[in-house]
């Protein structure tokens, strides 16, 4: 039998031992990772958007796990940042030199109507923390109707360039970033909508 001995025994034990529980536990965290990401990608199906949908919200999957509200709750949070960021956006547009009258009044209106778009995804946000509550069936149609006025919002903010003699790259900008905000917007509506 050559050089066995109990002790050698005990010895390969202490080694192998923690690399098998390694191993195990890199499976076992891959496993949820691959759940994690399975999960949002069939949510993502769902979405008006669903190549946006991956490209936001995988690198959230390890947070949002298997849980719709959390899901709901990550793609709002998205959709705020960037309507803040648009804002800004527009914001430093209307600073630019040589800008025309009817660019400053579109850019103002704009501003107005990004700044009740985000005012309204909080609003989201809020009437979702509280779908735990009695008048859960309310608060899920208060979601679903502040969701829907942020489309509505970002609609506007765009017609207010559509009929006003705007520089077309000042108008491209606006209008990708903007559609940006509504697409985020309505994929996280696809969620809510699909809540219950």
């Amino acid at each position: 039998m050559g050089n066995y001995s109990p002790h050698n025994s005990k010895k390969l034990t202490k080694t192998l031992l923690p690399i098998l529980l390694l191993l195990l536990l890199s499976t076992i965290s891959q496993a949820q990772g691959n759940t994690n990401s399975n999960y949002i990608k069939s949510k993502c199906n769902i979405t008006t958007y669903p190549s946006l949908c991956l490209k936001t919200l995988l690198p959230y999957a390890s947070y949002v796990q298997t849980n719709p509200i959390k899901l709901c709750d990550t793609a709002l949070d998205i959709a705020i940042d960037s309507a803040k960021n648009t804002s800004h956006m527009v914001s430093e547009l209307g600073k630019n030199k040589g800008i025309t009258k009817y660019e400053t009044a579109a850019i103002k209106d704009c501003i107005g109507d990004l700044k009740d778009a985000v005012y309204e995804l909080k609003e989201t946000l809020g009437a979702m923390n509280h779908l735990n509550d009695t008048d859960k069936d309310f608060q899920w149609d208060n979601a679903k109707t502040y969701a829907s006025a942020v489309i509505s919002d970002a609609n506007s903010c765009l017609d207010g360039f559509s009929d006003r003699k705007v520089n077309p790259d000042v108008k491209a900008k606006i209008n990708d970033a903007i559609s940006y905000v509504t697409k985020l917007a309505s994929n996280a509506l696809a969620f809510i909508n699909h809540l219950y």
